[in-house]
């Protein structure tokens, strides 16, 4: 299925979170929290603006993104979750040095 977001609106699927912690101990999937991680699958055209102009999304497709903890509406795609959210829902984008 291929959905389209509309205006400020991004689709992303969470970043898988680790089941060790860096000591090396296994995390039950009871203790677990839902990362704030996520990488966008897709994204609107942009903000409409108060005198009609659309103001360009600052995220494209493929960006590591970091987002609020209770943003968002979840949903699944081909059988997989996802999260549809505002851009003013993005904490941050991830960047590689």
């Amino acid at each position: 299925m291929k959905i389209r977001p509309l205006q400020d609106r991004l689709i992303i699927k969470r970043v898988a979170e680790e089941t060790k912690t860096k000591g090396g101990l296994f995390i039950p999937d009871t203790a677990k929290e839902k990362p704030l991680e996520g990488k966008v699958v897709a994204v609107g055209n942009g903000k409409v603006l108060e005198d009609g102009k659309v103001r360009a999304m600052d995220i494209k497709a493929g960006d590591t993104i970091l987002f609020s903890k209770y943003a968002g509406t979840e949903i699944k795609l081909d059988g997989e979750d996802h999260l549809i959210l505002r851009e003013e829902d993005v904490l941050g984008v991830i960047v590689d040095k």
